[in-house]
């Protein structure tokens, strides 16, 4: 994160010294950060209530409410704010103790800058500027200024019944956005329905999508509703659409254009009334091209497209997931929820995550089962990185050149402010073909910026 960005950071001091807590408030404003101060934890919380800040820096000892005290509250109301926790009294036990119940960071006074500054600078590149959000009428959990675009379009959407095709690579929760377009939606009291297009053979997809008779063909010993029946009146999630054979890609493009579906064996069509979300880590046009994909499908289902982004361009919900993931895990296995240590989370935002939020996911449970005490360890976090890393499946040449193509569209225009000729400049390229690039990779410029 730039310096620039850390500066605009909103920092609460909450300190019962009065003239310690103006000392501290000096110093802090000294390199650009936004300080509020509070000299009890009881009006520290009430500022809560009206202001939003990047990091609560508290005294341990306190009158009333004390540091830890404090601490918990947080915990309870805003799970994703570091505390960095001040005391006069450091000990070892003390530090343990913060360290197991989440706290940031524990430092001693008199207050060394040069730690302060640099646990500041730190829990502001694992967290970000932004408050922790959970979607009204979704499960996606995040704080990136992208993916909160991206629900504000998905509100947008709901309402209006149109096709929609995710965009992403595998792992960055696809499935989650078309269930968040469905709660959004007219139909969000009917049935959500998700089949995997990759995952079924194709001689059997047809009966899953349409539905069969008995005795339709070898195996057929009863009726079998398809899933276009079973989401009716509401939404049929088509992930991985790229994957579909083309004789079944002509069959649903004739259910899209007729409203209606004829199960295997039926003589009758069946009306059906179905929204339709699909989505695919395919370069749809580049299958286009191949003739490995219809165009006249690809347009009826992406009359609009979202592109999801991979979770090493939305660091600051890296995090937020992780300590999401470990809370879910605690309340399944009925124990308290194992805290990261702030070198472990430091390792976890800096990584790439190739495989996205479902890497992110299974190195959690991971480093939770093996954890051998309530505090997770920088030494578990990598060992465990390196060991899921050997399990990761590497690119092909082909898309190992599209990810660099895109990337490297994508820094080009942040260098350019978003100015697609000035990018096209600093590319080299003519005007026309870097408004090509961007197309091919379904860029969005606002969105980057």
């Amino acid at each position: 994160m730039s310096t620039q960005i850390q500066q605009g950071a909103r920092i609460l001091l909450v300190d019962d010294d009065a003239s310690l807590l103006k000392l501290l408030a000096i110093r802090i404003e000294s390199k650009g950060y936004q300080v509020t101060t509070s000299e009890s934890a009881l009006a520290a919380l009430q500022l809560l209530k009206s202001h939003v800040f990047e990091v609560v820096i508290t005294d341990l000892r306190m009158d009333e409410i004390d540091g830890m005290a404090l601490h918990r509250r947080l915990q309870s109301r805003y799970p994703a704010l570091p505390v960095i926790m001040m005391t006069a009294h450091g000990s070892i036990p003390d530090a343990v103790e913060a360290t197991k119940q989440g706290i940031f960071a524990f430092i001693t006074k008199p207050v060394d800058k040069d730690e302060l500054f640099d646990s500041l600078a730190k829990a502001i590149d694992i967290n970000g500027l932004n408050g922790d959000v959970r979607s009204p009428n979704s499960d996606i959990v995040t704080r990136s200024g992208t993916m909160l675009h991206l629900l504000e379009q998905v509100k947008l959407l709901g309402p209006t019944h149109v096709n929609v095709l995710i965009s992403g690579a595998s792992g960055t929760g696809k499935e989650l956005l078309a269930n968040a377009i469905h709660q959004h939606s007219l139909v969000c009291d009917g049935p959500f329905v998700a089949i995997n297009c990759g995952a079924v053979p194709g001689e059997l997809l047809e009966s899953e999508l349409f539905g069969h008779k008995k005795g339709a063909f070898t195996g057929a010993v009863k009726d079998h509703q398809g899933l276009f029946q079973q989401a009716q009146g509401g939404t049929l999630f088509l992930d991985e659409i790229g994957d579909m054979p083309l004789n079944l890609q002509v069959k649903l493009l004739r259910v899209l254009q007729e409203k209606t579906i004829r199960p295997v064996g039926f003589q009758k069509e069946l009306p059906i009334d179905v929204r339709i979300v699909s989505a695919t880590h395919k370069n749809l046009l580049e299958a286009i091209a191949e003739q490995q994909f219809r165009e006249d499908l690809y347009y009826r289902l992406n009359v609009v497209n979202l592109k999801l982004p991979g979770l090493k361009e939305r660091r600051e919900d890296i995090s937020l997931l992780a300590q999401h993931f470990s809370s879910m895990i605690a309340k399944r296995m009925g124990q308290d929820q194992k805290q990261f240590t702030t070198d472990a989370m430091y390792a976890l935002v800096r990584y790439d995550w190739p495989g996205n939020i479902r890497q992110l996911q299974n190195v959690v449970e991971q480093v939770v089962a093996f954890s051998p005490s309530e505090v997770i360890s920088v030494n578990l976090v990598e060992s465990a990185l390196n060991m899921n890393e050997t399990h990761i499946e590497p690119l092909s040449l082909n898309d190992a050149k599209k990810e660099f193509e895109r990337d490297y569209v994508i820094n080009t225009l942040k260098m350019a402010s978003g100015n697609v000729a000035e990018g096209a400049k600093l590319a080299k390229r003519n005007r026309s073909d870097f408004y090509k690039l961007i197309k091919k990779h379904n860029i969005d410029v606002d969105a980057i910026l």
